[in-house]
């Protein structure tokens, strides 16, 4: 077992997303490279309130017992901790025992014993409650006031993890192998190693920002990477030997997922990056050094949540019609009218009619400076409402409006879309969305999240 002396610790994160798989190879490749640890993260809000509001998780079953199965056999062979953080995506308390049932099977499989960890980020809704009344909860940017009856209405409630979970968790009981977290900053497992073996918390951050997502920092952009951290600086090298770090991709990666260009604010503090230099090393690997931490007083952890808000439906369409295209704005203005007329008996404020032009301004909406709508449009209209059969019926009218809707210069007659799909209407079951998305103060980083422990032989 590879042991972090007083001027390195290795580092290796196989992928930026338990999952979503990576090459076994490379991950052989840095374990020749004798890591301390494998940190790898399984988190994200980017896919949307789902997994909190429905206990969903981002990949299937089958993709994290595949993952898994060759990150425990690298912590067999390696002797090293595997960290792994946000278990299903939400890190909800629910998945943290989903993760450990599956490494339950696949240790009794493989015939591997090893001591894991099992970190629970579930929050109890009454003290969210109780810490609000308090004055102790702010909205985390442009978010309303938090409303007591929106924590009540959140299926569940987590709160992000910082790197002092992962310390005690690894501190408290001798010889754990293994961590899983609930809900996690992604860039605590890393950090936190880095942490615990004395490294400075402003460069054990900044390298755990990098390696988060693997070897997206990389040229061309990959999965598994290898971090060295010594007392000045860190130095970054992807394991596939066809891409390779520069001072800008990894520069560039510094500003991903940032509201700010050179401050990012974590649990317990800021890292302030504005003094940073990156230097190319060598062909594939960059240096990087001038981190800053600025430590948070009150230390604070951001709350999610998410609530059902009803059932949603959606139609897909093609126009490829410039004259049509041309006045598309008009006539979805004219359908949507004549579908809340038809629709008059029920409350307009009880649904919501969504239209997405991809092809015009799809991605951005009002945002796109590009005023010039494509030759063609992939229409796709959502309608959410208080069950599915309301939006379902009224995604159909639009739909069926939208075929048929006269407007100036109209050729055709046959119908105004081509529909891939059938059933033409789709339902989407359940809708929800984020409710709880603020920062509570807490005395202590660790009061939170309790720890679990469990010999799996």
């Amino acid at each position: 077992m590879a042991v972090a002396s007083n001027e390195e610790i290795r580092i290796l994160t196989p992928s930026g997303m338990l999952g979503y798989g990576f090459p076994i190879k490379h991950v052989k490749m840095g374990l020749a490279l004798k890591p301390h640890a494998i940190t790898i993260d399984s988190g994200s809000t980017d896919s949307g309130p789902q997994k909190l509001g429905l206990g969903e998780m981002t990949c299937s079953r089958a993709n994290y017992v595949k993952d898994m199965e060759v990150l425990l056999e690298a912590q067999q062979e390696a002797k090293i901790p595997l960290l792994i953080s946000s278990a299903g995506g939400d890190g909800s308390n629910l998945h943290v025992d989903v993760f450990r049932d599956i490494m339950v099977e696949i240790a009794k499989k493989r015939g591997w014993r090893f001591k894991l960890a099992k970190i629970y980020s579930d929050v109890d809704k009454a003290l969210i409650k109780k810490e609000l009344k308090a004055g102790r909860i702010e909205p985390l940017g442009p978010v309303p006031q938090l409303d007591p009856r929106e924590v009540d209405a959140a299926t569940v409630v987590v709160a992000q993890i910082g790197a002092e979970p992962f310390n005690k968790a690894l501190d408290e009981s001798e010889g754990v192998d293994v961590v899983i977290s609930g809900r996690a900053y992604d860039p605590s497992p890393t950090a936190a190693m880095a942490i615990r073996a004395g490294f400075d918390p402003a460069l054990a951050w900044h390298m755990g920002k990098i390696m988060e997502c693997g070897a997206l920092c990389a040229e061309p952009v990959g999965r598994s990477v290898m971090g060295w951290l010594r007392r000045d600086h860190f130095e970054i090298e992807p394991l596939n030997p066809a891409e390779r770090c520069t001072t800008a991709s990894v520069a560039a990666h510094t500003l991903y997922e940032k509201t700010h260009p050179f401050l990012l604010a974590g649990p317990g503090g800021t890292l302030d990056l504005s003094e940073c230099k990156y230097e190319q090393v060598s062909d594939r690997r960059v240096r990087v050094s001038g981190s800053k931490f600025i430590p948070a007083k009150p230390y604070t952890v951001k709350l999610e949540g998410a609530k059902t808000a009803g059932y949603r439906a959606i139609f897909i369409a093609g126009a490829r019609d410039p004259i049509f295209i041309r006045q598309i704005d008009e006539i979805l203005a004219r359908v949507v009218d004549i579908t809340r007329d038809y629709y008059k008996e029920i409350p307009p404020e009880t649904y919501r009619i969504i239209p997405h032009l991809y092809g015009k301004n799809g991605v951005m909406g009002e945002l796109e400076p590009v005023k010039a709508p494509a030759h063609e449009l992939c229409i796709i209209v959502e309608v959410a409402a208080a069950t599915q059969a309301i939006a379902t019926a009224i995604c159909g009218k639009i739909r069926t409006s939208l075929m048929h809707a006269p407007y100036p210069g109209r050729i055709a007659t046959a119908g105004n879309l081509a529909s891939p799909f059938t059933p033409l209407e789709i339902p989407l079951g359940q809708a929800c969305e984020f409710n709880v998305y603020h920062l509570m103060q807490v005395d202590s980083p660790t009061a939170l999240f309790p720890v679990q422990y469990e010999e799996i032989a």
